[in-house]
């Protein structure tokens, strides 16, 4: 892979193939600059119920609060932790009642901060055994070799199952395991009651296909029957509130805008996930088609 094939899809990581240009770095824009772009500050607020946004502009972390303590949702990058401690403590809550880390996939850019968020937090880290592996050794599965995707080792406290619920002060989590982006890659969904209605958040983890290999050695092997399977899962999942890892999947910042301007909550809408699980089906399969073409042609 030459230098500067590496550069555009590391810049473009995560990202669905039919998502437009705000993951994308331009052709000279370089990692560290990358980095920095997803880093950049945000205000953390309430996205409905006891929902919070503490993450940076673009790499989601979510926390949900709870009487009995809080849980924490993602890491995004090492230099994300102290933007993200600092803005749980400007939204009035402690860090030492954080007691639950979650994961939604073992990529550097979700699982970065973990190691050091557990260290400050001491909380408890819960993670699909699926993604053990590659949180506990720092890797990308499959692409071991590749530092550029490293992120820093952390303890599993717990592994949890497909339908799993974690409960914490009357508020329950529940997992949805759909691997495909990683081997463990976890939705979460949650209640929550906002103005006396009940609505369904729901984590998504990821579907696209980033910098994993489909063709003609899979990344791991079983992920194209484990992308479709996820599809198949995903497609099952009622939710109203649909809420991603990345702010560019689901417009995080004009949803907000339309929040502070008095809208009604532009978080909630039943249609949203449906859509997106069917655009990222579409651009999954294209991808595979493609990956498949180009690996016929160098037979």
């Amino acid at each position: 892979m030459s230098r500067r094939t590496k550069s555009v899809w590391l810049t473009s990581f995560c990202a669905l193939l039919w998502v437009a240009a705000p993951l994308w770095a331009s052709e000279t824009e370089s990692w560290p600059e990358t980095r920095a772009r997803w880093n950049q500050p945000a205000q953390p607020f309430r996205v409905i119920g006891n929902v919070y946004y503490v993450g940076t502009h673009e790499l989601a972390v979510w926390l949900i609060t709870t009487r009995s303590g809080h849980v924490l949702l993602d890491g995004a990058l090492p230099e994300s932790v102290p933007q993200i401690e600092a803005n749980i403590r400007s939204l009035g809550f402690r860090l030492e009642d954080v007691h639950w880390l979650l994961n939604s996939h073992a990529h550097f850019d979700h699982s970065g901060g973990l190691a050091q968020l557990r260290r400050d937090t001491g909380a408890r880290l819960y993670a699909s055994a699926g993604d053990r592996e590659s949180l506990e050794s720092g890797t990308y599965l499959g692409s071991e070799a590749d530092t550029t995707l490293s992120a820093p080792p952390v303890s599993v406290d717990a592994t949890v199952a497909d339908g799993q619920r974690l409960d914490l002060g009357g508020v329950a989590v529940m997992a949805h395991l759909t691997p495909g982006h990683t081997r463990g890659c976890t939705t979460w969904t949650l209640s929550v009651v906002e103005n006396g209605q009940t609505h369904t958040v729901v984590f998504y983890c990821s579907t696209s296909v980033a910098a994993n290999r489909l063709a003609p050695v899979e990344q791991y092997p079983g992920i194209v029957d484990d992308y479709r399977q996820s599809f198949q899962r995903l497609q099952d999942i009622r939710g109203d509130v649909f809420l991603a890892n990345h702010e560019s999947f689901f417009g995080l910042w004009d949803k907000r805008s339309r929040q502070r301007g008095g809208e009604p909550n532009p978080f909630v809408d039943p249609t949203e996930l449906s859509r997106f699980v069917a655009a990222s089906k579409a651009a999954f399969e294209a991808e595979l088609t493609q990956q498949r073409s180009a690996a016929g042609a160098l037979r």
